[in-house]
């Protein structure tokens, strides 16, 4: 009768009702129907309402299906007991039927609005912790991933393993590619990644439950994109170092294999960072910053790498910051920093042809600092523009005080850095400095391969300004960067510098060929070749038989003070080049 009259009463009020003949039918229907809500008698064969009711709720899709239930007993035990089992209301019979649909309607609009609330809720969490474009957990879920398994950790006597890991010369590549395919690159190697981790345990991001883990079965690993180009990995339970440096070349070998963008087949290499607790660090920022400190150490040792933390990297982190507080001042004296001049010498006559200059610091309690040391500095705290508007003003006052002793037939050869070139006011700015001399030298720009590239449109707009105005520009370091050949037939270039790297491997298996390929290819381009670091007599025996320009090196001279090269620069190279009669 009951059922009967409930839905008589509500499919009047124009509601769809499904009906159940027992506790265990109405289980099944629920199951299969999936109902906006339901109306249980308590009294029913089979389970009961209060046991249907309960096993509603242990269903994932009966979390927040609003249930009503209808009972002969009023008795405050068996109301406790209904809402105990989940019910939303709760009815004492004789139900007043007229008032029934108005009561369904009102919990069906309730439950929609839970609903509307929750999934509000859902959205504004997912903004809150989760990366929009990897779908990956972000900084802050990360950091509290991080907070939690410390914490468990400590609790536990178990280790947290951290890996940190930077795309290299992810900027560059970026630029390059477009915003847009750069986003694209990133959630391609996201992907990557997760199928990489997913071979080796269980991972947990954004579409992994907790509650899906076995944790007794296999590693268990929490992946999460911090920002940027930056990934990281959480090794739950770690055993060794050796477990989390496996789990690194897993992601670099993963990572080895071309990435395809819009037809362009990409390499991207990580450098990786590792870092455990409790022995380096037990708190989430000290853990962070010291794995942090060997991914950027990995970078620094020549990227696509793993590095792990130890206590060096403190110091390390030490000296640069003691490094840039003494160059800042230094730059604001101007007395420390000076300029030598690395002569480059004719392949076919011998002769003084260019001249590199080349920056120097010398301090007066840590006496003489290497580029390599300070030039990153700079680069990295942003006083790489004042230490390059110096280096112009050092030049110039260096050519100026030589005066008629420096020779007319001689370029100058100023290395640029990648900030430096990209200021807007860059041409007006070098113009103005180097004032005193652009119309009486040959000045010579260097410049990196990834630079031209960065804005390749708007860089070639600039060099095409340089060359107006008298300037020739070089390639740094070429070969190691982009080496496309298609910027070399379309940019103003007069001049490759073939990387110290590769006159090195001179001799070696695979060193002479890409030297004479290089060689071969700017020949062919009409460009002019200067060999750096040269130190042998074959290695420039090799270069001079195979058409190179020009060659610098300790085999020659040494970088010298701007006195000693206007007396170095008369004399002539021929028996030092050894070219055989």
């Amino acid at each position: 009768m009951v059922r009967l009259l409930a839905r008589e009463c509500l499919e009047e009020a124009g509601m769809r009702v499904v009906e159940a003949e027992d506790g265990n039918q109405a289980l099944d229907v629920f199951a299969l129907q999936q109902p906006d809500l339901v109306f249980l008698d308590v009294d029913m064969p089979g389970k009961n309402g209060f046991q249907v009711c309960e096993e509603i709720r242990a269903n994932p899709l009966g979390k927040n299906v609003p249930v009503l239930i209808a009972t002969g007993a009023d008795d405050k035990e068996s109301i406790d007991r209904g809402f105990q089992v989940g019910a939303t209301q709760y009815k004492t019979k004789p139900v007043n039927w007229p008032l029934l649909s108005r009561d369904v309607r009102y919990m069906l609009r309730a439950a929609k609005a839970f609903l509307d609330i929750k999934a509000q809720e859902n959205k504004l969490r997912y903004f809150a912790y989760f990366d929009h474009l990897t779908e990956l957990p972000n900084r802050r879920s990360f950091s509290e991933q991080l907070h939690r398994n410390l914490l468990a950790g400590q609790e536990t006597g178990r280790q947290t393993g951290l890996i940190i890991l930077g795309i290299d010369h992810f900027k560059r590549i970026n630029d390059s590619l477009g915003y847009e395919r750069g986003d694209q690159l990133l959630r391609n190697i996201a992907d990557r990644i997760h199928g990489c981790l997913a071979s080796m345990g269980h991972v947990i991001s954004d579409h992994t439950h907790e509650d899906d883990i076995v944790h007794d079965e296999g590693l268990v690993l929490e992946l999460a994109r911090p920002g940027g180009d930056e990934f990281s990995v959480i090794v739950r339970d770690a055993v060794d170092e050796q477990q989390l440096e496996a789990v690194g070349l897993e992601i670099l070998k993963a990572l080895a294999e071309p990435i395809t963008i819009s037809s362009q087949h990409l390499v991207v290499t990580p450098s990786v960072g590792i870092a455990m607790s409790p022995g380096h660090g037990d708190t989430p920022e000290s853990l962070l910053r010291n794995a942090d400190a060997a991914m950027h150490a990995a970078k620094s040792d020549g990227r696509g790498q793993i590095r792990h933390y130890d206590e060096s990297l403190n110091r390390d982190a030490a000296e640069k910051v003691l490094l840039e507080t003494e160059l800042r001042a230094a730059l604001e004296l101007g007395e420390q920093i000076f300029m030598v001049y690395q002569p480059q010498i004719d392949t076919r006559t011998g002769d003084v042809a260019g001249v590199e200059a080349l920056v120097r610091w010398n301090h007066p309690e840590l006496g003489n600092i290497s580029p390599v040391k300070f030039i990153p500095v700079a680069e990295s705290s942003g006083l790489i523009i004042a230490l390059g508007d110096l280096i112009l003003r050092k030049v110039n006052d260096d050519a100026v005080s030589a005066g008629e002793n420096f020779p007319d037939s001689v370029a100058i050869s100023i290395n640029l850095s990648p900030i430096q070139f990209t200021q807007s006011d860059f041409v007006t700015k070098l113009r103005e400095t180097l004032k005193d001399i652009d119309s009486r030298f040959k000045i010579e720009l260097e410049l990196t391969e990834g630079v031209l590239m960065s804005d390749a449109s708007t860089n070639l707009s600039k060099l095409k300004e340089l060359k107006a105005i008298g300037f020739d520009l070089a390639i740094d370091d070429f070969g190691t960067g982009y080496s496309s050949l298609s910027y070399l037939r379309n940019f103003p270039i007069d001049t490759l510098k073939i990387d110290r790297s590769f006159v090195v491997d001179l001799g070696n298996e695979g060193g002479d060929g890409i030297v004479k390929a290089i060689l071969s290819l700017s020949n062919a381009l009409g460009l002019r070749t200067v060999a750096e670091g040269v130190e042998t007599v074959e290695q420039s025996r090799f270069l001079c038989e195979n058409g190179c320009t020009l060659i610098q090196g300790y085999l020659l001279a040494k970088p010298l003070t701007i006195e000693d090269f206007v007396k170095v620069a008369k004399n002539n190279f021929t028996h030092q080049l050894g070219i055989r009669s």
